[in-house]
C-alpha cells in the first residue's frame, strides 16, 4: 500500500490570522478612504445648508420687524367737527397729528421746526388713518388714544445703515431735512423698532407701500389649496397604487399606465398650469385666481407622485403577510386593507407629505391661472369665499414682491420665504408623529 502524499518536498509557509497581508491592507485602506469621503460629503452638505439658513435668517428678519412712531393725542368732539366741516377733511386730522407730536416733542425736552409735509413723507396718509379710526370707534373721541404708525421703508433702510444721507436724494418720496425729524424722534423715544405683525397677518399692499405689506392673506390662500390637493390626491392617488399594485392583472395596458405615471412625474409644472388654464378656466368656466383651481391644477400634479411613492411602500411590505393572510381564510381584498396597508401607512404618509411640501412650494402654475401676489387684498369672508373668491398663494406672493423694485420689497420676499419654511417644517413634523402613529413592526 503506498502513502499517496501530496507533499512534494516543502511545506507552505505559516501565516498568522492576526497579520495582514498586502490585500487586505490595500481592501482596508480603500474602507477608510471611501468613509472619508462619505464624512467629507456630509460636512460639505452640512455647511453650505447651514450657509443658507444663515442667509435666509439675515435676510428675511428685517421684514419681520418695523419703525413705527408712537404718539398720544385726544381728540375732542369740538376738533372732529372742525375737521369734518372742512373741504380738506383728511389734512385736518394730519394737522391735529402734527400738532400733538410737536407737543410731545417739546414735552421730551426737544424745540424743533418741521416741515408738516415731511408727516405724510415719513408715515404715509396720517389723516387717513386717523379720520377711519374716529369713524369705526366713536367712543374714543375726548379719549386719549395712542396711534402706532409705522414708518415708510426708506426710514427703516436708513436706521439699518441701508441708506446714507449722501444717497439721498430730494423727491416727493423723502427729503434730507426730514431725517434731521427722524434722528430727533429717534433720540426722544417717539421713533422706535417694534415686531411688524403687519407682516404675519396682513396682505399684500401694492408697489408703493412695502412697509405695509404683509403675508397672512396669502397664507390663508396657500391652507385652502392644500385642502383641496390633500382631499382629492390622498384618496385618488392610494386608490390607483392598491389597484395597480395588488388587483390589477400584469398586461400592455397596465405597463403604458404605469409608464406614463412615471413620465407625468417628471413632466414640468408649468405644463400643468397650462393644462389647468385651459381645462378648468377656459372649458369649465370655473373662478379665475380662486384656491380650487389652485388646488385642482396642484393635484393633478401632485398624483403621480403619491402614487410612485405608495405602490413603493406596498412593495416594501413582505409577500409573507399577504400569503399568511390568504392562508388562514382571508379574502384578497380582507388581505390588502387589513394588513398590507396598515404596514405600508407610514410610507404612503411620507410620499403624501413630499407631494404636498412640492405643491405648496410651485409658482409657476399659479401665475398661469392668475393667483399673483396684488389680487389678495383681504381675508375671505368664509369657509365657501375661502376656496372660490380670488386669492393667492404663498409662492406667488414671494415671486411678486421679488420681482419688485423697491429694495424693501426684497426683504419681505426673504421674511416670506421663511414663513414658507416653517409651513413646510409643521407638515412634516405632522408627517413624523403620524408616521409614530401608524408605525407597525413584523
Amino acid at each position: 500500500m503506498t502513502n499517496a502524499s501530496l507533499n512534494t518536498g516543502g511545506e507552505a509557509p505559516k501565516r498568522s490570522l492576526r497579520a495582514q497581508d498586502a490585500l487586505t491592507k490595500r481592501r482596508n485602506a480603500a474602507e477608510r478612504r471611501f468613509k472619508a469621503y462619505g464624512m467629507a460629503a456630509i460636512a460639505v452638505g452640512l455647511f453650505f445648508l447651514a450657509v443658507l439658513a444663515v442667509s435666509i435668517v439675515r435676510s428675511g428678519a428685517p421684514a419681520f420687524t418695523r419703525t413705527v412712531v408712537e404718539v398720544e393725542l385726544t381728540v375732542s368732539p369740538a376738533d372732529i367737527d372742525a375737521a369734518e366741516s372742512q373741504l380738506f377733511k383728511t389734512k385736518a386730522y394730519q394737522d391735529l397729528f402734527v400738532a400733538a407730536l410737536d407737543r410731545q416733542l417739546t414735552n421730551n425736552g426737544v424745540e424743533v421746526a418741521f416741515d408738516p409735509k415731511a408727516i405724510e413723507r415719513l408715515l404715509g396718509k396720517v389723516g387717513s388713518t386717523m379720520r377711519e379710526f374716529y369713524q369705526a370707534n366713536p367712543a374714543k373721541v375726548g379719549k386719549p388714544v395712542k396711534f402706532e404708525l409705522a414708518a415708510a421703508s426708506r426710514v427703516d433702510r436708513y436706521l439699518n445703515g441701508e441708506l446714507t444721507r449722501d444717497a439721498i436724494q430730494d423727491s416727493r418720496f423723502m427729503m434730507k431735512t426730514d431725517l434731521d425729524l427722524v434722528d430727533v424722534m429717534v433720540d426722544t423715544g417717539v421713533m422706535k423698532s417694534s415686531f411688524n405683525w403687519t407682516f404675519i397677518t396682513g396682505a399684500d399692499s401694492g408697489v408703493d407701500n412695502p412697509g405695509g405689506a404683509g403675508i397672512g392673506a396669502s397664507v390663508v390662500g396657500s391652507f385652502f389649496m392644500m385642502l383641496v390637493v390633500l382631499v382629492l390626491s390622498l384618496p385618488i392617488g392610494v386608490a390607483a397604487s392598491i389597484y395597480l399594485e395588488e388587483f390589477a392583472p400584469q398586461n400592455r395596458f397596465t405597463d403604458l399606465i404605469e409608464v406614463n405615471i412615471s413620465n407625468l412625474a417628471a413632466v414640468p409644472s408649468i405644463v400643468f398650469g397650462i393644462l389647468g388654464l385651459a381645462v378648468f378656466i377656459q372649458f369649465m368656466h370655473l373662478p379665475q385666481s380662486a384656491p380650487l383651481v389652485g388646488g385642482l391644477v396642484l393635484t393633478l400634479m401632485t398624483l403621480p407622485t403619491i402614487i410612485i411613492s405608495t405602490r413603493a411602500s406596498l412593495k416594501a411590505v413582505p409577500p409573507s403577510i399577504r400569503d399568511a393572510a390568504l392562508g388562514v381564510g382571508a379574502s384578497k381584498m380582507q388581505s390588502v386593507f387589513h394588513h398590507v396597508l396598515p404596514l405600508a401607512m407610514p410610507g404612503i404618509l411620507t410620499g403624501t407629505i413630499i407631494g404636498l411640501a412640492q405643491a405648496l412650494g410651485e409658482t409657476a402654475p399659479l401665475l398661469l391661472i392668475g393667483m399673483v401676489g396684488f389680487v389678495a387684498r383681504g381675508y375671505p369672508d368664509g369657509v365657501v369665499s375661502g376656496f372660490v373668491d380670488p386669492n393667492s398663494a404663498m409662492p406667488a406672493q414671494i415671486y411678486t414682491w421679488a420681482a419688485r423694485a423697491d429694495a424693501s420689497f426684497y426683504e419681505k420676499a426673504w421674511g416670506g420665504i421663511i414663513v414658507l419654511l416653517a409651513f413646510l417644517l409643521t407638515m412634516n413634523i405632522i408627517a413624523i408623529i403620524l408616521r409614530r402613529r401608524f408605525e407597525r413592526r413584523w
